[in-house]
């Protein structure tokens, strides 16, 4: 039980703090629709079981113990976050050379591939998902509940995100943000590349 708890208690102190997630899920329900905020937030629950999944058959382990392996993650990750960041700030300055359009919408595929690619290339959900099955997560608990707990890591995500993606894509919350779509992609196309930007750093040093 007290193990069950601690699960549960860090799974949802990790899956609220800020982070690339909630900046991808904001900006595509206020920019392009609710829809694509809920699939971007499914995305991301995928992008967790990849997490999850390799750290039940071994190679969380590996990531932790070979620090070339996990700065080239970081490196990947971080690449991917600045490529994001770049691609919202490009569409901020078309919205200044052509102010009366509106955002091109996406494909369900494309809004579950970023939320997939955005949080299975963070290395900060490879250290959340690793350290919680290596510290917390007793090895004598049986597998069954292990990938009990995954799913409901995944689970949590989604229904946050999704969460997230509603609030943001209701109609008087949206008709304001919408107003701002270009402040909105400077501010989550910078913060992105501030994300990236320390992911790279830190595998510097």
């Amino acid at each position: 039980m007290t193990e069950l708890i601690a699960v549960v208690t860090i799974t949802l102190l990790a899956v609220i703090s800020p982070g690339p997630d909630f900046a991808m899920v904001s900006r595509n329900s206020l920019l392009l629709s609710r829809r694509a905020g809920v699939l971007t937030a499914c995305g991301i629950g995928a992008g967790v079981l990849i997490h999850v999944s390799y750290t039940l058959i071994g190679v969380g382990v590996l990531i932790q113990q070979s620090p070339w392996l996990f700065n080239l993650l970081k490196g990947i990750g971080a690449a991917y976050l600045i490529y994001l960041g770049f691609t919202l700030l490009r569409n901020a300055a078309h919205h200044d050379a052509a102010p009366t359009t509106t955002p091109a919408a996406i494909s369900d595929f494309a809004a579950l591939k970023t939320g997939f690619l955005t949080n299975a290339l963070n290395p900060k959900t490879t250290i959340f998902v690793v350290s919680l099955f290596m510290q917390v997560v007793s090895p004598h608990t049986p597998l069954g509940v292990q990938i009990g707990y995954g799913l409901f890591i995944a689970a949590v995500h989604i229904f946050w995100f999704a969460a997230v993606a509603l609030l943001f894509s209701a109609p008087g919350v949206n008709a304001r943000f919408l107003r701002l779509r270009r402040g909105i992609d400077r501010t989550f196309g910078g913060l992105l590349i501030a994300f990236g930007a320390l992911l790279a750093i830190a595998g510097i040093k």
